[in-house]
């Protein structure tokens, strides 16, 4: 069995990895030839995942035809802005028996629309059918360790949910399925923007009650825009976005913590998003997640706050004595 992943971030490189282990051929598409060149010479991601092997048999290429070619499943790993792109890349070379699986949480700014939304506009009606997301506690650190984890399948069509879990499972990675996408991708995407503000919490000294408290706000918030948006409700309670907050809010190994957390301590976003060297997707999340909310007629007092941190100048210490109460 073959599985393409279209991207070397952190997340599509540890996905290749845990595949390869699994003794599947694993083909990783870069954008660049001197990029595939270098990943197969050195055996190691070292800007994403510095330290950890590449198996034998998961191959880089620059080549999008090559990487595609015979694979019974693609796994769509890139940044959520640039995932529209990506697709218009690949779109000539798949079949529409190609099952295709969106790994990434966030959601398109200008649109606010979910990725398996905008992989659907892209690739035409032929293909809405082969479209699956994933999403959940997926720490990228973990996974490559062999630490166990679990995640969440979705598709509307379940039967390409069990048949993408089969190929995706293992003994350390136990995958769940479900038929609820919107629910899904939006527990996914959204739950960044609390991690933001976890983070910051965390930075200001604000304790573990008063972080409790404001992670459940949070959850609150996440259900009522998804519940508008056309989810169950349910799906919150689950692995995709209380199982994905309750880790993106407290691991340091979160990129949308550790951002939130220089924020309170008085870096700037820009200087910190340079220094991690990887996409923070919460931040382009919160602008899109404020459009869907307004366009829904939702209110959003969390996301609301992290906008104007991060947009308008709004400091953590405000936003966060807003949303949480004066320290004493």
């Amino acid at each position: 069995m073959k599985v393409a992943i279209i991207g070397t971030t952190g997340w599509g490189t540890t996905l290749g990895i845990m595949l390869g282990r699994r003794d599947m051929e694993v083909a990783l598409w870069a954008r660049t030839r001197e990029e595939a060149e270098r990943l197969d010479r050195e055996r190691e991601n070292a800007q994403r995942l510095p330290g950890v092997r590449l198996p034998q048999n998961l191959s880089p290429t620059a080549s999008i035809a090559e990487a595609l070619q015979g694979a019974s499943l693609v796994i769509l790993a890139v940044p959520s802005q640039e995932m529209r792109a990506n697709v218009r890349l690949l779109k000539e070379h798949v079949d529409e028996s190609m099952p295709i699986l969106s790994a990434a949480k966030g959601l398109e700014l200008g649109t606010a629309k979910r990725m398996s939304q905008v992989i659907a506009e892209e690739l035409g009606p032929a293909h809405r059918s082969n479209i699956c997301v994933l999403s959940g506690p997926n720490l990228s650190r973990e996974i490559v360790q062999g630490l166990p984890a679990s995640t969440v399948v979705a598709a509307e069509d379940t039967s390409l949910a069990e048949r993408v879990k089969r190929i995706m499972s293992s003994p350390t990675f136990q995958v769940y399925t479900s038929d609820d996408v919107v629910g899904v991708e939006l527990g996914g995407a959204l739950k960044n923007i609390i991690a933001l503000g976890a983070g910051m919490a965390d930075g200001l000294g604000y304790g573990n009650n008063a972080k409790a408290a404001y992670m459940a706000q949070g959850l609150t918030e996440i259900t009522r825009l998804g519940v508008a948006a056309g989810a169950s409700p349910i799906t919150f309670i689950g692995l995709s976005c209380l199982g994905d907050l309750l880790a993106t809010c407290s691991s340091p190994l979160s990129r949308n913590h550790t951002l939130g957390e220089g924020l309170a301590q008085g870096r700037s976003l820009e200087e910190i998003k340079a220094s991690m060297g990887s996409v923070v997707e919460g931040v382009a999340t919160t602008a899109a997640a404020r459009q869907m909310a307004r366009e829904l007629g939702v209110e959003m007092p969390i996301t609301e706050q992290i906008y104007r941190v991060l947009f308008e100048g709004e400091s953590p210490a405000r936003a966060m004595a807003e949303l949480i109460g004066e320290q004493g």
